[in-house]
């Protein structure tokens, strides 16, 4: 076979063995080496193959370290409502949240701007780790009014949820006032909680959510993994 006809048929079985599962997302492939004593092939032949799969978007290589499956971005809307498990579940992913910090203290100079609280003023801190299918997609730390939100912490520890723990203090419903989105480079701490190469690419969020009468209810930093989710804005907007 000639040399072009060579690559695009190791393109296409790798590509196959990454449909039928046997490389799942963030699985490493095997090494050019290894590829080349596979097929019968020189590495350049390999290298071309590769290359095509991360034009196609279908892995990604990392410095250093090999060439990965990418993950499937999940689709996480944000509208006026934005709801983490409702969101995943939506999307066909099995939603999980690790709890990483729940802690009381006074609320920093942006923190207090945001809820519209006196300096030093008391706050419900709670930070973790959000996954779909088992893979970290997203770092979050959510803080709160602590004078109106008494019991947060007992009721955020006992099911993870906040909108479990608005409702445990008589909050219904809530919506979204603002979002800001903003690119960056991940830093090493946060590409090690969220298992990126460092200097990987992440979406943060810096929200609002509010009650019905407008007051602010919950001020929240989000940093998603840029390869693993697609924000989208909701036919309500924000």
């Amino acid at each position: 076979m000639g040399r072009s006809t060579l690559w695009t048929a190791i393109r296409d079985h790798i590509s196959e063995d990454i449909a039928r599962g046997h490389y799942a997302p963030g699985d490493r492939l095997p090494t050019e080496a290894q590829l080349s004593d596979r097929f019968g092939v020189n590495r350049h032949t390999v290298r071309r193959a590769l290359a095509a799969l991360a034009e196609a978007g279908t892995v990604h290589a990392r410095r250093g370290a090999g060439v990965f499956v990418r993950h499937r971005p999940t689709a996480y809307p944000l509208g006026r409502r934005v709801r983490f498990h409702q969101n995943l579940t939506a999307a066909g992913r099995v939603p999980d949240r690790r709890i990483l910090l729940l802690e009381t203290r006074t609320a920093d100079t942006d923190e207090a701007a945001a809820l519209r609280l006196e300096p030093a003023a008391m706050v419900h801190v709670y930070e973790g780790l959000s996954l779909a299918d088992g893979t970290p997609i997203a770092l979050f730390r959510s803080v709160f009014p602590a004078a109106r939100f008494p019991g947060m912490i007992a009721a955020l520890r006992d099911s993870q949820s906040v909108t479990a723990g608005f409702a445990a203090h008589g909050l219904a419903d809530y919506t979204r006032a603002s979002t800001e989105i903003t690119a960056k480079p991940a830093t090493p701490t946060l590409a090690a909680q969220l298992h990126l190469p460092a200097g990987a690419a992440i979406l943060r969020t810096v929200a609002v959510n509010i009650d019905a009468t407008g007051a602010p209810v919950e001020f929240g930093r989000t940093w998603f993994a840029g390869d693993r989710v697609a924000l989208t804005l909701g036919a309500d907007g924000l």
